[in-house]
């Protein structure tokens, strides 16, 4: 695994963490310090008592919503899809800084003068810096 996907890896992981907010393996939620079940309820349901469902996801309690025993959606407070929003940009921040990072490794006094020469190089002079590549690759 490079050094970037170990970053990588480990934004998310801090992301998770971060959160506190997903679902883990046993499927409950972790509400503020205490963890709670999510409130299931069906699309009819749903649609028939939507204030009563609305009320419990502003509580703090993710409400799932099925249709034919299938879990089709989440409602979640303003809150917590904040805090999951704001995990996904610490990814990206993380992602951004990699590259950053990588590109002013790149960026050395060498390989300036590296890619100025290839392109100010004419076509038989790139032809020829081919070839002797390829030569010493063979070896």
């Amino acid at each position: 695994m490079s050094r970037a996907q170990e970053r990588l890896r480990a934004a998310k992981d801090q992301a998770r963490s971060e959160s506190a907010k997903s679902a883990p393996a046993g499927g409950a939620w972790r509400g503020g310090a205490e963890t709670v079940e999510p409130m299931t309820v069906t699309a009819t349901e749903a649609q028939n008592e939507f204030g009563r469902v609305l009320d419990q996801a502003t509580r703090d309690q993710v409400v799932v919503i099925t249709r034919h025993s299938v879990p089709r959606a989440v409602l979640l407070s303003v809150e917590r899809y904040r805090e999951l929003a704001g995990a996904e940009s610490t990814i990206l921040n993380t992602l951004t800084d990699e590259f950053d990072a990588m590109l002013a490794r790149m960026q050395t006094p060498k390989v300036r003068s590296g890619t100025e020469r290839g392109f100010r190089a004419t076509p038989e002079q790139m032809g020829g810096a081919a070839q002797a590549s390829a030569r010493r690759s063979n070896r």
